[in-house]
């Protein structure tokens, strides 16, 4: 049978996914495996040394690099505070005495006496890598992270920004083709993902970021006002390290989109429920999807589903979307999928199939205009 490799979109109700938390530098791994973690524990923690401050004491006190030794207060290793007495001369008369007090809190890390300089380093930052995603650790990497697998439903959407974060899922509107107006937001959702229907206007966002929701799903958004919530034009680099108080995943793309029905069906099924969302973003080489994930506790559903195997490619019958316009946004079903060559209203001759859609018509589209719902 003839079958072509193209993007998948996972809009599933049962799934297993495993997540691999690796943090940025090496430290010490909380968890063991076999452990069952919550989204918001932390599973390792690392320590990022704190700023350096270098102190000329030799100049400040007027004397040489090799004395200075003798006029510290506090000596290599101990702990210092702001403001705190470093270094003081010792005159005949107390009128003349200089004190060299600490610029910062933190600890006196080395001392030259050929330069007459003092390093002082701030306390180290602490990193705490969260799980994301509530599940079971199914590998251990000693002083790098963990992997975790977590029997979940699943929905990716095709573009986002904003981190990871999670929250009790609140279904805000009435029906998919809902825009996501400002009045559908109450007090009473702060820390919650928010899942709207066809459209997310800009006093929308505004107030969500007045009320402090965790993260915003809906279908469409405009540019311009993705532009100006960000203050910039995004390039083709990956999103999700963008800081505008929520984390935003569009399921279908940007204009007034209806959501697909599938995906709001399968929301409002598990509304109240907890959910973990990312809205990192990467459409080049090495794709990376917006995605939602809803834990679902249980061993049945981790033998039922078994993680995800890798797809293969797209077979008749397969639900898809259209990625471009004119009939962007529009699902329906391959119904063939020809080998020859075909030209399209460029002129270009490229491989395509034929698309049937839900009210009965059909479409020729390039391959590469369109992408597979998996898990549907």
């Amino acid at each position: 049978m003839a079958h072509s490799y193209t993007p998948g979109l996972t809009v599933t109700d049962r799934t297993v996914i495993r997540r691999r938390r690796q943090l940025p530098l090496h430290g010490t791994v909380l968890v063991q495996a076999g452990d069952y973690v919550q989204s918001n524990q932390p599973v390792a923690r690392a320590e990022l040394p704190g700023k350096v401050y270098p102190l000329n004491l030799a100049n400040q006190l007027g004397v040489a690099p090799d004395e200075i030794p003798e006029y510290l207060v506090k000596k290599i290793g101990d702990t210092i505070h702001k403001d705190e007495v470093l270094a003081e001369n010792k005159p005949l008369f107390k009128w003349l005495k200089t004190e060299i007090r600490s610029p910062i809190t933190g600890t006196v890390e080395s001392v030259s006496t050929v330069t007459g300089q003092v390093l002082l380093r701030e306390p180290p930052r602490i990193i705490e890598l969260l799980g994301y995603v509530e599940g079971t650790v199914v590998e251990v990497f000693p002083h790098e992270g963990v992997t975790i697998e977590c029997a979940c439903s699943m929905v990716q959407g095709i573009f986002g920004i904003g981190g990871e974060t999670y929250g009790d899922m609140v279904i805000a509107v009435d029906s998919p083709d809902q825009p996501l107006t400002p009045d559908r937001l109450q007090a009473e959702m702060k820390g919650k993902v928010v899942v709207g229907g066809s459209f997310l206007p800009a006093e929308t966002m505004a107030k969500a970021k007045e009320i402090g929701v965790a993260g915003l799903v809906v279908g469409g958004i405009h540019d311009k006002d993705l532009r100006a919530l960000l203050g910039y034009d995004l390039g083709v680099a990956i999103t999700g390290s963008e800081q505008v108080g929520f984390t935003l995943i569009l399921t279908e793309g940007f204009g007034t989109i209806p959501m697909a029905q599938k995906t709001f069906a399968l929301l409002s099924t598990h509304a109240g429920a907890k959910a973990s969302i990312s809205g990192a973003t990467q459409i080049r080489a090495g794709v990376i999807r917006p995605e939602l994930i809803i834990p679902q506790a249980g061993d049945s559903v981790t033998h039922a589903a078994g993680v995800q195997p890798e797809r293969g490619g797209i077979q008749v019958g397969d639900p898809v979307r259209v990625i471009r316009d004119p009939l962007f946004g529009k699902i329906g079903q391959v119904s063939a999928l020809p080998s020859d060559l075909q030209t399209i209203p460029t002129e270009s001759e490229v491989r395509v199939l034929e698309v049937r859609f839900a009210d009965g018509s059909h479409a020729v589209i390039p391959r590469a205009n369109i992408e597979v719902i998996e898990g549907a």
